[in-house]
């Protein structure tokens, strides 16, 4: 269930918002709960157990972290173990077929007469987000800047939490946990909402599906067969989907938030409007590129360890943006080719830009 649906619009969220605000405050966070479940059950009810297990797995770990506070070793064996798990989890779902396809392409060019077969099941609703909020999750607790002694249903009530479970924001523990525990409710707040619900939805059914149709079309119609002029409108017509599509549905969860009493930050500042590659990065999708420099690039020493380890850092950050996005050699390259870019600005041109990403 998507929240442009009319199953959401008309059946889901009023009757939601009816019960949210019928209970007192000190149930509603049981009734988000229960709700967010109900949710992501109309949607992916397959997976719904790998939600649960999250919540379990990495709660349990970050229990041990905690009691092993002045046992380094052990405290870090806890962490790797989440680590695992939750990556492990996200390239099984995500990556294995894409995995086997490459091993596949490799044999004939050995001389190898094997092939092994992909791995009929479909990718689990949100699972690229909850994963990285379980992530940065066990991380904190880890380097101390949150407490681990959540109960299950708090941490299931982060994890879970509907208006970001499916396509974000990515909101550490953090940054969200005073909101968990005392938000503001109110008129003021439910229109708030409802208005920037209604400006999402407008850009994600008016815009973005609107505009989609050309690029349909021209996929339909086959890119041997177009013109240039068409091909150019074409590819603008893509970017202009993408960025609707997206930003709406941020708008959309912002909204739903609003009205739910949370502030869920904004994924996008006009990045269409950027000066450069590195600005627009800062612009499009801030809370994943937030999150990678809080959990991959600063960890790997940023810019503090000499050019050579900034360009290798670099690398990984966008080779693991692009692998995020899909698994493909299209977006392998395109995480490269933004690499490149960004790398030309910062030692070529000595642009004056503080590396971030």
């Amino acid at each position: 269930m998507v929240f442009s649906s009319l199953e959401f619009i008309f059946r889901f969220l009023p009757v939601f918002l009816i019960v949210y605000y019928m209970v007192p405050p000190r149930f509603r966070n049981l009734v988000l709960f229960l709700g967010s479940i109900a949710f992501y059950s109309f949607g992916d009810p397959h997976y719904l157990i790998l939600i649960f297990l999250s919540v379990i797995v990495n709660q349990f770990a970050a229990v041990k972290i905690k009691r092993r506070e002045k046992e380094q070793g052990r405290k870090k064996a806890w962490l790797i173990f989440a680590l695992v798990y939750n990556f492990g989890m996200l390239f099984f779902f995500k990556y294995i077929n894409f995995t086997i396809e490459n091993v596949n392409a490799l044999f004939p060019s050995i001389s190898l007469d094997m092939k092994i077969a992909p791995l009929a099941f479909g990718l689990p609703l949100g699972i690229s987000f909850y994963s990285f909020h379980a992530v940065s999750y066990v991380i904190d607790v880890y380097r101390g800047e949150i407490q681990g002694n959540l109960s299950l249903f708090e941490f299931g009530t982060y994890l879970f939490l509907f208006p970001k479970l499916v396509s974000g924001p990515i909101i550490p523990y953090g940054d969200i946990k005073d909101q968990l525990h005392n938000r503001k409710y109110g008129s003021f707040e439910l229109e708030r909402g409802v208005k920037l619900f209604t400006i999402g939805l407008g850009m994600k059914v008016l815009l973005a599906n609107r505009i989609g149709t050309l690029w349909n079309d021209i996929q339909t119609i086959g890119f041997q067969s177009i013109s240039t002029p068409l091909a150019w409108l074409g590819a603008l017509g893509y970017s202009l989907q993408l960025y609707f599509d997206f930003y709406g549905y941020t708008l959309m969860a912002m909204g739903i938030g609003r009205m739910l009493g949370f502030h869920l930050p904004n994924n996008f500042n006009h990045p269409y409007m950027a000066g450069s590659v590195t600005e627009f990065w800062r612009r499009w999708h801030i809370t994943l590129g937030k999150w990678l420099k809080d959990y991959v690039y600063i960890p790997l020493g940023g810019n503090r360890k000499g050019k050579a380890r900034l360009a290798f850092n670099l690398l990984l950050v966008w080779l693991f943006t692009g692998l995020w996005h899909g698994a493909g050699w299209n977006f392998v390259l395109w995480g490269l080719t933004l690499f490149a870019l960004i790398l030309f600005l910062l030692f070529s041109l000595r642009a004056k830009v503080v590396c971030e990403i």
